[in-house]
């Protein structure tokens, strides 16, 4: 049989690379395509440097040439990784680590830490290397997501300083405020005290060689995020809402926080969190309860990227009070759910290093007892 290259081309329209948010065509992975009789040979570039991510391309684009194209081709992939290298940061940084990404909300109570708990064991089953701060410092949760609750962080020695050891599951390391406090105590700190206790788990900690650390935030947008901009140049960050106006109206608030000029924190996207209610006995069906596509017309008003948006599930917060995020479940419609949001972000992270200048950490001044936000 005569195999066409158009043929092939087309067939690898309908897969994407590892981390790529468009097709191996579209995002200019496939570099070129040649064929000799029987034989198909596919020059192919990826960022994702793992060994998983280089595997799973590989077979992806065998098993579609073979369905798509001529099951008995000889199929050769050659792959080059070419990961972009992090553009030197100005302001404190953190050694070894290449992307901070915020995860934030206007508004409390619409699962900005069950999202960024799935995209953080997502990230870490793409082969990433992932720490997670709970930066919601009179809320934390991040420590019962990852049933870590009764852990504490260790004491190490790095280049003769003693720093935390971070605690470490499903291939997260995570730091919180959870870890330091009895599961009865209420923190009730002024800001000063919660913006040392936030710098003291960002600089004092192990953190090691990371790709991505992840920053749940808490809800709002106050003094805790400022500190935090303070502290680090952020890559940047995502905004989960769900559908519901009350929700949209403090997430536009959240946008805007981040895109105010002299904080410039570029906004990744908009993720859509309880999108939609599908009850087990019925898994064909949608139900909006909290209205419908909320959050995907906002970032369309704001300009901004639709990440993705997570269904309302029971065995999702199942998963979360038990300690097993929704995400390490395998072949469900969470998992490519929550796989195609992190394939989205990581996308945006891309783009956002290949086009933009870096983040810088920003300065807080007090003046007439108001505060102004300066770049650094």
């Amino acid at each position: 049989m005569k195999i066409e290259k158009k043929e092939v081309i087309k067939a690898l329209e309908t897969i994407s690379a590892p981390g790529e948010g468009k097709n191996m065509i579209e995002s200019r992975a496939v570099r070129n395509v040649m064929i000799f009789d029987d034989e198909v040979v596919v020059d192919i570039t990826i960022n994702n440097p793992s060994l998983q991510a280089k595997k799973k391309t590989e077979v992806e684009i065998l098993k579609t040439i073979h369905d798509k194209v001529y099951q008995k081709a000889k199929v050769k992939v050659n792959i080059k990784v070419e990961a972009p290298e992090k553009p030197q940061i100005k302001g404190k940084v953190i050694p070894g680590i290449k992307n901070i990404v915020a995860v934030a909300s206007g508004k409390g109570g619409v699962g900005k830490s069950t999202v960024t708990a799935n995209l953080a064991v997502t990230l870490a089953k793409m082969g990433f290397k992932v720490g997670l701060l709970d930066a919601d410092i009179y809320g934390p949760s991040v420590p019962i997501m990852f049933d870590v609750q009764n852990e504490k962080p260790l004491a190490v020695n790095v280049d003769g300083k003693s720093k935390m050891k971070p605690v470490e599951n499903y291939g997260v390391k995570i730091l919180s405020i959870g870890f330091f406090t009895q599961p009865d105590q209420a923190v009730i700190w002024r800001g000063p005290m919660a913006s040392k206790a936030l710098k003291q788990m960002i600089f004092d900690a192990a953190w090691g060689e990371l790709d991505f650390l992840l920053v749940d935030l808490p809800p709002g947008t106050g003094d805790i995020h400022l500190s935090i901009m303070q502290s680090l140049p952020i890559t940047g960050a995502v905004v989960v809402s769900t559908p519901q106006n009350v929700a949209l109206a403090d997430a536009k608030k959240g946008v805007a926080m981040f895109q105010q000029e002299s904080i410039n924190v570029p906004v990744l996207g908009i993720v859509e969190n309880m999108a939609y209610f599908t009850p087990d006995e019925l898994p064909d069906n949608k139900y909006y309860i909290f209205g419908k596509e909320g959050a995907k017309n906002l970032s369309k008003d704001l300009k901004v990227p639709f990440l993705g948006e997570i269904p309302l599930v029971q065995s999702i917060r199942e998963a979360g009070d038990f300690g097993r995020p929704a995400a390490l479940q395998t072949a469900t419609p969470l998992e490519e759910a929550f796989e195609e949001l992190t394939k989205n972000i990581v996308s945006e992270v891309v783009n956002r290093n290949d086009s933009l200048p870096p983040t810088e950490a920003i300065k807080i001044t007090t003046m007439a007892g108001c505060s102004a936000v300066n770049k650094k």
